[in-house]
C-alpha cells in the first residue's frame, strides 16, 4: 500500500472525531499550520529537502462547527452496524445481502429494527417466511445505533480496529465490534 493511501483520523480542536482523510490531505493540513500531528505511524515520506513523518491522527488548530449528522438507513449502514456478518449464521464475506426479519408481505417495514445483514445461503433458506417457521435465530436483535459519528458509520467501525484511533473514538457497544 502506498503511504499516501493510508487513512488519517482528523479530530476537531476539542478532540471530537471529525473526518478520515488520506495522508496527502493530512500532511497538507499540517504544513499549512491548520493541524498538528498527535500520532505518527513511524513511517516517513521523503521530499527533496525534508523528511515528513506519516501521521495517523491529526488535530485541527481551530474549531469546525458542524450540525449533528443524521444516520441514514442504507445497505452500507446496515452492513456496518452488523459488522459485515450474517446475523443468522455468522458468515463474514463478500456475498452479503439485506434481509427483512419480518417479511414485507407480512407487514415488515424497512427500518433499523427489521433489516439485518444476511448471507445468500441463509437468505435462500429463510426466503419469504417469518423466523419461527424456519427454525433460524438472530445472533443479535437489530436496532438503530445510538451513536451517530461525524465520520461515516463504516469508517467509524473500521477505525475502532486501529489501536491508536481507539483512544479518540467513543465506545458504543451497539456499533463497536469487539477488539480483535
Amino acid at each position: 500500500m502506498l503511504e499516501t493511501d493510508r487513512q488519517v483520523l482528523v479530530l476537531n480542536n476539542d478532540y471530537e472525531p471529525l473526518n478520515v482523510c488520506n495522508v496527502r490531505r493530512a500532511v497538507v493540513l499540517v504544513l499549512l499550520g491548520k493541524a498538528e500531528v498527535l500520532h505518527a505511524d513511524g513511517i516517513a515520506l521523503h521530499t527533496t529537502d525534508k523528511v515528513i513523518h506519516v501521521p495517523s491522527v491529526v488535530k485541527l488548530r481551530y474549531h469546525v462547527k458542524r450540525p449533528l449528522p443524521e444516520l441514514k438507513l442504507t445497505r452500507r449502514t446496515i452492513f456496518a452496524r452488523d459488522d459485515y456478518t450474517c446475523q443468522y449464521c455468522g458468515y463474514r464475506g463478500k456475498e452479503l445481502t439485506v434481509d427483512h426479519v419480518i417479511p414485507k408481505r407480512l407487514g415488515g417495514s424497512d427500518d433499523w429494527e427489521n433489516l439485518v445483514t444476511c448471507c445468500r445461503k441463509c437468505n435462500l433458506k429463510k426466503g419469504d417466511k417469518p423466523l419461527h417457521q424456519t427454525g433460524m435465530t438472530l445472533l443479535r436483535q437489530p436496532r438503530r445505533p445510538r451513536y451517530v459519528p461525524y465520520i461515516s458509520l463504516s469508517k467509524y467501525i473500521e477505525g475502532t480496529r486501529n489501536q491508536v484511533w481507539r483512544n479518540y473514538l467513543p465506545f458504543f457497544s451497539d456499533v463497536t465490534p469487539s477488539a480483535d
